[in-house]
């Protein structure tokens, strides 16, 4: 393994200390053999005590990378981690028992995986007061690491540059587009960003809670009483939103999630057609779920992200193969502070940013939904999109087309455009779409980038 010279070396600690002779001043790690992709790695302080892993991967794609777009991938959660779930479980060149995995979107782009915010993944903070609260903290940090990518990285400076996301990491992504792109017309960074993408995203939290029910009835999940009982619950976390008290609404947040397990014997959030384990076992046990309404959320949003499995896969060899990771570090274990900390920006919308990101900006503006899911369903997407989105009137005129997938049978997704707005209904698929129709998020991914 040969190490390049690269950022923002921090010698206080004992890894480094360890390997100095290896790492000829620098922290960013190279890899190449016939059985893996062109990748590197390595940590950027992006505030004092702050620091944010990332993993690039260059595409494998036959005309290289430098005529292949770059594609950053922020997960949900907060604290899920891009270089582990999104990495591993998702779209990444090997799945979670390291065989190759045919859908990568490594085969046409290449991709950057960024562990954020600070404390998510590999990444963390050296003291309590390094954690972010809100999404322009977040922002802020990202920004810094990208401006550190770009310098190093300079051929990136010119190629396509995209954002797709996941869940809260669309929340980020809406945040970090309007950031990056304004320091982009100031001058402060150079890269050809073009667009970024939303994928089952937390955009309009109000929405998305009061769309629950509804969906739960449409779907046959809940009867008439169980959809009147969910829908008074997420009334409460609205009225609490109104009287700007967020984190008050993110408890009845959690509550109206409990409301749903219990009217639904304990469907799955992520997938309708999955079933909570965890709420169904409580529920046969009798027993009182004595965790708080936050512990509650972790648990159901995070943890799912962070399995026993992946888990032991990125302690263990990922770590061990890294070489870089500090002795105090264990994947995802500041994963649950990094989540108790936006306590007060769940709630908030950012629907505002994305309408002035399609109105006044050069950036693809993308939404994709998967069929499925229940958490970011495609009726509460809907329902922010058509009130918020200035262009939706239009768009809602244009013709909806029904594409497939190579040699799939039937309909893959459906797809609506207009000026710089796409809008995808990812059939077959719920929460973590490249998980569940793999075919159909790369279709969805080359319809993007051509």
């Amino acid at each position: 393994m040969s190490i390049l010279h690269g950022l923002n070396v921090d010698y206080s600690h004992s890894y480094l200390e360890q390997s100095r002779h290896n790492f000829k001043g620098a922290n960013i790690h190279h890899m190449s053999t016939s059985d893996e992709p062109n990748e590197e790695w390595g940590y950027v302080q992006v505030r004092p005590k702050a620091h944010l892993f990332y993993w690039l991967y260059y595409t494998t794609h036959q005309s290289g990378y430098k005529n292949r777009p770059l594609i950053l991938w922020l997960q949900g959660g907060p604290g899920g981690s891009g270089t582990g779930f999104g990495n591993f479980e998702e779209l990444g060149p090997l799945d979670g028992n390291l065989k190759p995995r045919s859908t990568t979107w490594l085969q046409t782009a290449s991709l950057l995986f960024i562990d954020s915010p600070v404390g998510t993944g590999y990444s963390y903070a050296e003291d309590d007061s390094a954690f972010t609260t809100n999404v322009a903290e977040i922002s802020r940090d990202l920004l810094s690491l990208m401006k550190n990518f770009t310098t190093t990285y300079k051929d990136f400076q010119n190629i396509p540059f995209y954002i797709f996301s996941e869940s809260y990491g669309g929340k980020m992504t809406a945040d970090f587009s309007s950031v990056l792109y304004n320091e982009i017309q100031n001058g402060g960074i150079k890269m050809n960003f073009q667009g970024f993408a939303m994928g089952d995203s937390w955009i309009s939290p109000v929405d998305s809670t009061n769309s629950w029910g509804p969906f739960l009835y449409a779907t046959s999940i809940v009867d008439l009483a169980g959809m009147q009982r969910i829908n008074a619950a997420a009334k409460k976390a609205e009225d609490l939103v109104k009287q700007g008290k967020f984190e008050e609404a993110t408890e009845a947040w959690s509550l109206t999630e409990g409301v749903v397990s219990a009217e639904s014997g304990g469907v799955n959030f992520y997938n309708i057609l999955d079933w909570d384990g965890d709420a169904t076992l409580l529920s046969k046990s009798g027993k009182p779920d004595l965790r708080s309404p936050i512990d509650k959320l972790y648990n159901r949003h995070v943890r799912v992200m962070q399995n026993d499995d992946l888990g032991a896969l990125m302690n263990g060899p990922i770590r061990k193969k890294l070489k870089v990771i500090p002795d105090k570090v264990t994947w995802g274990g500041q994963s649950g502070t990094v989540f108790e900390k936006q306590a007060g920006d769940f709630m908030k919308n950012v629907t505002s940013t994305v309408n002035n990101l399609v109105n006044n900006s050069t950036l693809k503006v993308i939404i994709y939904s998967g069929q499925l899911d229940l958490i970011c369903d495609v009726l509460g997407t809907e329902t922010w999109f058509y009130k918020y989105i200035d262009k939706s009137a239009p768009f809602q005129k244009q013709p909806k087309q029904n594409l497939k997938c190579g040699e799939q049978p039937g309909v893959c997704f459906y797809l609506k455009e207009y000026e710089n707005l796409k809008f995808f209904w990812v059939l077959d698929a719920g929460h973590m779409v490249p998980t569940d129709n793999g075919p159909g998020a790369l279709a969805m991914v080359n319809n993007i980038i051509k």
